[in-house]
């Protein structure tokens, strides 16, 4: 499955580390970054989700 700029994201429910959300209600109308790895951490993906949790900030003043 692919998804494109403007496409809405399938509905599903998972455990995550804010506890347990279903996607759509969780983010109600504003906009989401999905951010998946693997099971397997490697320096490259620790160093992009470390680089991402420091903008949350912005995230927060742009509502996402």
């Amino acid at each position: 499955m692919s998804l494109h700029l403007g496409d809405i994201a399938p509905g599903v429910a998972q455990d995550s580390t804010m506890g347990p959300i279903t996607f759509h209600k969780w983010i109600g109308m504003r906009w989401a970054v999905p951010f998946s790895h693997s099971a397997n951490y490697t320096p490259v993906r620790t160093t992009e989700i470390g680089n991402t949790a420091k903008l949350m900030e912005e995230f927060k003043r742009r509502d996402v």
